[in-house]
This record gives C-alpha cells, sequence and structure tokens, in this order.
C-alpha cells in the first residue's frame, strides 16, 4: 500500500498478512491520525468554505494533532455541499478532475461529486476489499444490477469487481425477465443491487418458473436501501443464498465505505480511509459505543472533495466487540433506520423500518408495501398498505378482518402509534426496479 495515497495496487483479493482490514489497531490510530492533519490541512489551504468555517469555529490545522482532537472540527451537511455548488467544495483545480457525478433527481441545486484518478484508484480498492469481505471471489460471475448513471452505485461496483477479478455483467436495472435469462444462462454466482429489486427479481422468477435456488446464485450484495433482517430473511429463504449489505454515501465517495463480512453482524468500517464518529442528532454531541445515533464520516485520503466530520443522516451505532471473522476495522450496526425516512403520526416518530419489521412478522402477507402520508383538516394522516397472498385473499371475510386486526396490532406494538393497515390485492403496489420510495406523501399535493 502507497502510505501517501493509501492505494492498493493488487488485482487479487486480500489476504490477511497483507490487508489493511488486519491492521492492530494502534498502527491503525497512527495511519489515521497522520491522514487527518493532512486532510485538515489541505482543505484549510484550498477550500474556502472549511477555511471560514474553521475560523469561525476557533480551530486551526496546528489544532489538530490526532484523531482525539476530531471532536474541534466543524459539521458539514448535504447543505453545505448545495451551497457550494458547482466548485466551491473542490481541493484540486478542475483540469485535475478525471470524473465528476453531479446526481439528478434532487431538490433546488444537486450535489457534485468530483474524483481525481487516485480518488478512483482508491474508490476501486475499497470496493475490492468490500466484496471480498462479502466472500465474493475471483473467478466470481457477478451479475452488476445497479445503475450506470449519474449515480455512483453501479460504476463503483463494476470498477472494483474488475479490479478482483471476476466477470462483471454491467447489466444495470430493468428488464427483469432479461435479468433472470442472463443469471441461468451464465451462471452467475453473485448479484449487486438493492433489495426492493431484488424482492421483485425473485417474485417474477418465481412467475416464470424459475427456481433461483437451483441457480449457482451464491451471494446477493445489496446496498442504496435500508432493510430489515426479515427482509434479509425472506430473501435469503427465496433465493437459497446469503445477503451482504455494503455501505456507503454518495456525497463521502460513493459505495465502500464498509461492508459485512460472513458473520452478518454489523459492517466494518475501511477506517484507514473513513474515520467513523456516533453523534446525537438532536445535539451533535458524540455517543459512547454502543449507543444510537446519526453517523459521521471524515474522508482521510480523498483528493478532490475531502469532507470533514460529514452528517450522513444515517442512524446506527459503533460496535466495540471483536468480530470472530478477525478483521480489526471497527464495525457499524447494519442501518435501519434514516432521518429522511421518518414521518411524525400524533407527535410520534415512526420509522419505514419498524413498520417493515411489524409486517413481516405476520404470516400470510408479502413484502410488498406503501406507507401513505395525507392530510385531512390540518392532521396528518397514515394508512399502510401491504400485498396479502391469494391465498389469504381467499379466505372468509373474518379471516381477513382478523389479519387486519393483527397487522394494525404489530405495527402499534413496533412504533406506539396506532396505523390503519389496508390489504391489497398481489402486484397491486407498483414494483421498484430500483431504489425506490416506501413513503408515499401527498400531504402537500
Amino acid at each position: 500500500m502507497d502510505s501517501t495515497t493509501g492505494v492498493f495496487h493488487e488485482s487479487v483479493p486480500f489476504h490477511p498478512a497483507s490487508s489493511p482490514d488486519y491492521v492492530p489497531v494502534v498502527p491503525l490510530r497512527r495511519l489515521q491520525s497522520e491522514r487527518l492533519r493532512q486532510t485538515v490541512s489541505r482543505v484549510y489551504e484550498h477550500v474556502a468554505f472549511y477555511r471560514q468555517r474553521m475560523h469561525k469555529h476557533g480551530v486551526a490545522p496546528v489544532d489538530v494533532h490526532s484523531v482525539d482532537d476530531i471532536g474541534r472540527l466543524p459539521f458539514t451537511t448535504k447543505d453545505d455541499l448545495r451551497h457550494a455548488y458547482p466548485f466551491g467544495m473542490f481541493a484540486v483545480p478542475i483540469d485535475q478532475v478525471a470524473g465528476l457525478h453531479p446526481p439528478s433527481g434532487l431538490t433546488d441545486k444537486p450535489i457534485v461529486l468530483a474524483y481525481t484518478r487516485r480518488d478512483l484508484e482508491m474508490w476501486t480498492e475499497v470496493i475490492v476489499r468490500c466484496l471480498a469481505c462479502c466472500g465474493v471471489r475471483r473467478g466470481d460471475i457477478i451479475q452488476n444490477g445497479c445503475g450506470y448513471n449519474l449515480f455512483t452505485d453501479g460504476l463503483g461496483l463494476h470498477y472494483g469487481a474488475e479490479r478482483l477479478g471476476a466477470v462483471v455483467i454491467p447489466i444495470s436495472g430493468g428488464d427483469t425477465d432479461h435479468q433472470i435469462m442472463v443469471m441461468r444462462d451464465f451462471g452467475v454466482s453473485a448479484i449487486c443491487c438493492t433489495p426492493s429489486y431484488l424482492l421483485y427479481l425473485i417474485e417474477r422468477a418465481e412467475r416464470l418458473g424459475v427456481d433461483l435456488r437451483q441457480l449457482p446464485l451464491r451471494a446477493a450484495v445489496l446496498v442504496a436501501e435500508p432493510y430489515s433482517e426479515a427482509m434479509r430473511a425472506r430473501i435469503e429463504e427465496a433465493a437459497g443464498i446469503k445477503a451482504y449489505e455494503v455501505y456507503g454515501s454518495p456525497e463521502v465517495l460513493g459505495l465502500g465505505v464498509g461492508a459485512e463480512c460472513p458473520c452478518q453482524n454489523g459492517l466494518h468500517v475501511l477506517e484507514d480511509h473513513f474515520f467513523p464518529e456516533i453523534v446525537d442528532p438532536a445535539t451533535g454531541e458524540p455517543l459512547p459505543e454502543g449507543e444510537e445515533g446519526e453517523l459521521v464520516l471524515t474522508t482521510l485520503s480523498r483528493d478532490a472533495m475531502p469532507l470533514l466530520r460529514y452528517r450522513t443522516g444515517d442512524l446506527t451505532a459503533l460496535l466495540a466487540d471483536p468480530c470472530p471473522c478477525g478483521r480489526t476495522l471497527r464495525r457499524i450496526r447494519r442501518v435501519g433506520r434514516r432521518r429522511g425516512e421518518m414521518f411524525v403520526i400524533e407527535g410520534v416518530e415512526v420509522y419505514v423500518s419498524q413498520v417493515e419489521a411489524a409486517l413481516l412478522a405476520v404470516e400470510g402477507t408479502l413484502p410488498h408495501y406503501q406507507i401513505m402520508l395525507t392530510q385531512q383538516e390540518g392532521l396528518d394522516q397514515a394508512e399502510v398498505r401491504v400485498e396479502v397472498t391469494r391465498q389469504v385473499l381467499s379466505d372468509r371475510v373474518g379471516a381477513l378482518e382478523r389479519l387486519q386486526h393483527r397487522l394494525e396490532q404489530e405495527i402499534l406494538r413496533a412504533t406506539g402509534v396506532a396505523i390503519p393497515v389496508r390489504l391489497v390485492e398481489p402486484q397491486t403496489i407498483e414494483r421498484q426496479r430500483g431504489k425506490g420510495p416506501r413513503i408515499v406523501d401527498t400531504r402537500n399535493d
């Protein structure tokens, strides 16, 4: 590994003897502190936003000696990135930028993501490490169902899978029948996509009479959406695979911040490139390991757009206990909740993941649902629409009413608020080919 850039130049999966995933804690903290000092100095010199923000907070680069001083630095938010559009967060001249990703579909001004060639090398490295962490190997045939567009997931996974030595099928999203044909005909052993799309693909395969459990498919790398353990269990059972999560933040880099190992007990954060903190979402104060709060990430090796203490909006916790896999990198609990996927009913904060877990706990429902938010006479109202199996629909009216009541009780138990449930027929709720919304909000229509 190049100690300055932090880039690995191997094209094979990492071995414990050479991988930074297994570096002892003390040398890792020294590396993090060195890179943090370099990053702080660079943004202070080259990014006016950070220079002004640091002046406001009364901190200068000379005040940052190690990662223990990171709390003295200012936070960065998504709004800061929007206000800096288009070049305000760049730490290099535009002629040193090798790639730009201005994502579409955002309100107000978009957030521009910039990469130098060293950034792209580092991105490739971290994706290789994440895929290897998930058990993906050289020679695997990987069906990349993530989008190849201005969002970063598809390209990042493609770069890493090629460097890993896998065979990459850049199929992107959509055209599900073609996806199933390719999976079957080419002996795909791993698929990368969102959990929503994999559920749709599994459902469509069943309707076409294709049993995914009889195919060579071994693993799914799931990205971009929080999902519950109950949802993971449904996916693994229906497809006969192991499902792993790879975490990323487009603003920080893209995918590659962390990944699950075969223990499936939290995601290992690649701490040599991304320093994690957990803070209270309301106050910004640091929280101890094991306590849930907002994930904050500082990039330690980015050239084009280094970020200090970026508030991701994702709610998780740092896990202190060592992982049986032997990696020394700290883990975060799987992100099951995001501040943007929360709504308030009767003064109670309700998260999509809570509703999902409640629905999947009841036999007879399908893993397809939507939360409808409306407003009546100035008051916010919510309703959960959930598909049920055809067998359930053929039951007597009393049975349907009992199922509906049980679902409402499970939601009440999980969230603390009564939310009505409407049972709908299979295929009623629109399927999402990519990262799809679970909440349909018509309150301001």
